[in-house]
């Protein structure tokens, strides 16, 4: 039997490329609907040389004798991504098994039977608070069904997490990657959220009524957030055919003309199977960016557009002379996601409303309110999130993984109800929501440090766009927390973000 030759890090890197450009284009096409098959076991078969002990050792050996800091860093990357695609080797069977029979799954709603993914999405639009709880219920009750292949999935990567990299305890693991203590990341982001618990009730209670309307619960349940995030009681102003021309001229008075960009790849079409949930995969930045959204109507589709795009002109605008590992590899997802959340906070500005749906400017200030209350709604969510993972993960090794502390964690903090058998379907890999506070913390730094450097609205300023086309060519390099000392800022100050929020 041959032996697969072990690549040095430059060879390990060009392989790499080609195998990372091959899995997103398959998983970009399960997810947009044009595949109801995921067949990404078989493009791990394909490069499974790239993941290998052999290949592993050999470059751990080369970062540890990398002097440079950049190359160490490189290096390390390169280590972790061959860790992870052990990994993904040994799991991408069930991986494929759980993702296609979820694609497979129906569900039986008024004598139709819906694609899950196709219920969950109609979510958004369904007007009928009762009808929105029947569906939300028996679509919750199908995803459930997978909880026990999720849970296996999750155990198995674990095992295989602890024994590949040598650090037994998740919490712990997730700090060396992050470089980050995810413990004091969330004791900021408890007094943060504790900080706004005030004015995010007030806000509560006014939208509530005001988007669910009088036969709303004192407690709705959580399938009634996608309906709130659209506004959709507002949808007659914020429709779904003017989404994309909005948001286009939004980032043309930044300076960025998105259509003219030949680097991303836009796909903005219905499709029965296509997740609801708008992404940006970057298959081979900066060169191909996939930019995908499925709108329905309603201000979330600006939203989601929005955020998407800080995205994708981030991948598309990073120095293609960057080494690959620079362009599209990444410790973790907190340095891009301010990208997004920058962008998508113009939607949160009055003026942009005025200027782009003919409303007073009292009525701009009411719609505008409306956006904070769902933005401080999704951070005392994600705070909620993280603290539930950190415990799920501290106990883990004890109890194999349960629910424990879930539906209480994030009712609580949102006055929304969560049904505890939803915990696994909300749990993203590698503390994802840790990333996403991070990023919410930066973005709001930035903002704040734009508002003090440039003249007028920095939302619609050209200088806005040439600073932030700057921190894209950067690509992938810089961590989050560099990004903070550079704008003026300690990593954990939270007070932009008190600010933004009304606190």
């Amino acid at each position: 039997m041959s032996v697969a030759a072990v690549l040095s890090p430059p060879e390990y890197e060009s392989r790499l490329q080609r195998y990372l450009f091959e899995r997103s284009e398959e998983g970009r096409a399960v997810r947009v609907g044009e595949k109801e098959v995921s067949e990404r076991a078989e493009i791990v078969r394909r490069y499974s040389d790239l993941f290998t002990r052999d290949q592993l050792g050999a470059l751990r050996e080369a970062e540890d004798k990398a002097t440079e800091g950049e190359d160490r860093e490189r290096f390390y990357r390169l280590r972790k991504t061959c860790e992870a695609g052990l990994i993904a080797a040994a799991l991408a069977e069930r991986e494929d098994a759980l993702e296609n029979a979820v694609l497979a799954a129906r569900v039986e709603f008024q004598d139709e039977q819906l694609p899950l993914r196709s219920a969950q999405a109609r979510l958004a639009v369904l007007q009928g608070y009762g009808e929105r709880d029947e569906l939300g219920g028996l679509a919750a009750d199908v995803s459930a069904t997978f909880n026990d292949e999720r849970l296996e999935v999750i155990r198995t990567g674990e095992e295989l997490e602890a024994e590949i990299s040598g650090i037994d305890e998740p919490v712990a693991r997730a700090d060396e990657e992050k470089g980050i203590s995810l413990r004091e990341l969330e004791r900021a982001l408890a007094g943060a959220s504790e900080a706004a618990e005030g004015v995010y009730t007030r806000l509560r209670e006014r939208w509530f009524e005001r988007l669910l309307g009088p036969e709303r619960e004192e407690v709705p349940s959580s399938f009634h957030v996608a309906y709130l995030r659209r506004l959709s009681p507002l949808e007659s102003i914020y429709t779904r055919e003017r989404a994309v021309p909005i948001c286009m001229d939004t980032l043309a008075r930044l300076g960025f003309d998105l259509e003219a960009e030949p680097n991303i790849k836009l796909d903005l079409d219905d499709r029965p199977q296509k997740s609801p949930r708008a992404c940006v995969i970057p298959s081979d930045p900066p060169k191909i960016v996939h930019l995908i959204t499925r709108a329905q109507g309603g201000l979330h589709d600006y939203q989601a557009f929005l955020h998407e795009a800080g995205h994708a002109l981030h991948y598309a605008g990073c120095d293609p002379a960057l080494p690959y590992t620079f362009r599209n590899i990444s410790r973790d997802h907190a340095l891009t996601e301010i990208y997004s959340y920058i962008v998508e906070a113009i939607s949160r500005q009055p003026g942009w409303h005025a200027r782009h749906f003919g409303l007073s400017d009292e009525e701009a200030a009411t719609n505008a309110e409306a956006t904070v209350f769902m933005e401080a709604l999704l951070f005392r969510r994600y705070v909620a999130k993280l603290q539930f993972e950190l415990d799920f993960w501290g106990r883990f090794a004890e109890d194999g993984g349960t629910d424990e502390g879930y539906a209480d964690r994030l009712t609580g903090a949102t006055g929304v109800r969560y049904r505890a058998d939803g915990f696994l379907a909300d749990m993203d890999a590698g503390f994802y929501s840790a990333d996403y506070l991070r990023a919410w913390i930066r973005s709001a730094q930035l903002r704040s440090y734009l508002e003090s450097e440039i003249d007028g609205e920095w939302w619609e300023s050209p200088e806005t766009g040439e600073r932030l086309r700057a921190l894209f060519a950067e690509g992938t390099r810089p961590s989050s927390e560099e990004i903070a000392g550079r704008i003026g800022f300690e990593p954990l100050d939270t007070a932009p973000l008190l600010a933004e929020l009304g606190a």
